[in-house]
C-alpha cells in the first residue's frame, strides 16, 4: 500500500486555510514573513504561524506594536469549554420574558472599551467587563448567557484556527463564500464523484475540469502519487487549475499532474474522433461527433475566497526585497509528454471525470467515452439534471453503457452542543447531479 507523507507543520511559503470565528470568515493566505491579515480595521502579522502545526489555534491580542496572533495550546481550550458547560448545565429554569432589549442594559460605553485597549487589555478582559456592567446578563438563561459570551469573544478577542487545505476544507470554503468559482460543487458531491468513477490507487484519471482546479486537485490527493491525472482541455488555452495549487502538492504528486489537449488524445478526421491505435476487430463503435468543444472562458481562481461582504478577500503582502520561497505545488499541470500520450491511447483511461457546468455533457461524452478502456466508470458533474437527463438517454439509445444512473446527493448538518442539538438552521438544500455508468463494448451481429 502506497502511503504518502504530509507535512505536519507549517513552514515558509506553503498555502493555510485560516478559520476566524469557527467559520464566520475563511481565508487562504501564503504563509510568510510580509503576509498579513486583516483583522477588523487593522492588519495582523501571519508571522507567528509559520512552523506551527496544522490544527493550531490562535487568538488576537492587542500589543505595543498593534494586533498579534498569541497561540492557544488545548489544555487551556478544553478548561474554558468545560467552565461553560457547567454554567449551563447549573441553571435551566430562566427564560428571557421579562428582558427588553432597549440597548440601556450594558453600562460600558465604546470609550471606556477604548481606554482599555488602549490601556493593553486582553480581549478576555474586555469580554468579562461587559459581562460584568450588563444589567441583564444574570436575568438570562444558562443558553442565552452562553450565546452573549460567544458575540463578544467574536468581536474583542477572536481566534484563528490554522487549518490544513484539503480537498473537504478548499470544497467547503469555496462552497460557503464563492460556490459559482466551483460550479456549485458540494462536499458531498464532490465525494460521491470520486466515488462513481473509482478514483483509486495506480489509476489514470482522464478529467475535464472546469471548476478551477478542485477536482483535478481532488483526485490527485486520492492517488497520493500513484497514477497519472490527465486534466484534458479543448482549445488552445487552457482550463484554470489554480486551486490544485492550494493543496501543497509534493513534487512526487505534481509530476502526476499532466495536461493534455484532446486534439492530442482522438485526433479529430471528418467531424469523428477516433482512437489511434485502437485495434478491436469484435467491436465497432455507433458513436459519431456532432459538435466541436467550445473553447470556453472561465474565471480566473484566485487564492483567497471572499469576505462576508462577496469581494474577493486578498492576504496582504507588503512589497520588501525578501526571497520568498516558491510554492512546489506550482509545478502541476505540465505538458504531458508523448510516450504517456501513446500509452493512454492503447490503453485507454482507467476512468473519466468531468465537471463542466457551461459545456454540455452529451456533447463532452462523446468525444472522451472512447478514450476510456471497456469497463472502465465514468462520472458527469452538472448543476442542473435535465442535460444529464439528456446525455443518458443518448447512451442508453447507442448502448454505449450500462449501470447509468443519476444521484442527487443531499447533505444536512447538525449542531451539537449540550441540550440543544438540533439541524442547523441555514444549510444548503441542493448540490448539483451526478450521471455515473460503465462503459461497454458495442458487437457487431453481422460480423460473426
Amino acid at each position: 500500500m502506497h502511503f504518502v507523507k504530509w507535512r505536519r507543520v507549517t513552514w515558509e511559503g506553503c498555502s493555510v486555510l485560516l478559520d476566524i470565528n469557527d467559520g464566520d470568515r475563511l481565508v487562504f493566505a501564503r504563509l510568510s514573513p510580509a503576509s498579513t491579515l486583516k483583522i477588523g480595521k487593522k492588519n495582523c502579522s501571519l508571522k507567528p504561524l509559520i512552523g506551527c502545526p496544522f490544527g493550531s489555534l490562535f487568538k488576537v491580542e492587542n500589543g505595543k506594536d498593534g494586533l498579534f496572533l498569541l497561540r492557544i495550546f488545548h489544555t487551556e481550550e478544553s478548561n474554558n469549554i468545560e467552565e461553560e458547560e457547567d454554567g449551563i448545565s447549573e441553571d435551566v429554569s430562566k427564560d428571557n420574558r421579562e428582558i427588553v432589549d432597549n440597548n440601556t442594559a450594558q453600562r460600558l460605553t465604546d470609550q471606556d472599551i477604548h481606554a482599555m485597549q488602549r490601556q493593553g487589555a486582553t480581549g478576555d478582559e474586555i469580554v468579562e467587563a461587559l459581562i460584568t456592567h450588563s444589567a441583564t446578563f444574570e436575568k438570562k438563561t444558562s443558553f442565552s448567557q452562553a450565546k452573549y459570551r460567544l458575540r463578544k469573544q467574536k468581536k474583542y478577542a477572536p481566534k484563528v484556527l490554522l487549518r490544513r487545505p484539503f480537498a473537504r476544507s478548499i470544497c467547503e470554503a469555496y462552497f460557503k463564500k464563492y460556490p459559482s468559482r466551483i460550479g456549485f460543487l458540494r462536499l458531498d458531491a464532490l465525494s460521491l464523484l470520486l466515488t462513481m468513477a473509482n478514483v483509486t490507487a495506480y489509476s489514470d484519471i482522464l478529467v475535464v475540469d472546469m471548476v478551477g482546479g478542485l477536482l483535478t486537485g481532488a483526485v490527485a490527493e486520492r492517488l497520493g502519487g500513484t497514477g497519472y491525472v490527465c486534466n484534458a482541455y479543448s482549445g488552445a488555452t487552457p482550463y484554470p487549475m489554480d486551486i490544485a495549487r492550494i493543496f501543497n502538492f509534493s513534487n512526487e504528486i505534481c509530476e502526476r499532474i499532466v495536461r493534455c489537449c484532446l486534439t492530442d488524445l482522438c485526433p479529430v478526421l471528418n467531424g469523428t474522433c477516433e482512437l489511434v491505435n485502437q485495434s478491436k476487430d469484435a467491436c465497432n463503435s455507433k458513436t459519431e461527433q456532432k459538435e466541436k468543444l467550445s473553447s470556453c472562458e472561465s474565471v480566473s481562481m484566485e487564492q483567497d475566497i471572499v469576505a462576508e461582504d462577496g469581494v474577493p478577500e486578498v492576504i496582504a503582502e507588503k512589497a520588501a526585497p525578501l526571497a520568498l520561497k516558491p510554492s512546489k505545488s506550482a509545478k502541476a499541470g505540465e505538458g504531458a509528454s508523448d510516450n504517456l500520450i501513446n500509452l493512454w491511447k492503447e490503453r485507454g483511461f482507467s476512468s473519466l471525470l468531468i465537471a463542466a457546468p457551461e459545456l454540455d455533457a452529451w456533447s463532452i461524452l462523446q468525444k472522451l467515452l472512447p478514450l476510456l478502456s471497456y469497463s472502465a466508470p465514468f462520472a458527469i458533474y452538472h448543476q442542473y439534471l435535465q442535460p444529464l437527463a439528456t446525455c443518458m438517454h443518448h447512451l442508453q439509445i447507442e448502448k454505449l453503457a450500462v449501470g447509468l444512473q443519476i444521484s442527487e446527493p443531499w447533505l444536512r448538518e447538525y449542531q451539537v452542543l449540550p441540550s440543544r442539538t438540533h439541524p442547523c438552521m441555514q444549510m444548503s438544500a441542493f448540490g448539483g447531479y451526478i450521471l455515473s455508468g460503465t462503459r461497454t463494448c458495442t458487437y457487431d451481429a453481422h460480423s460473426h
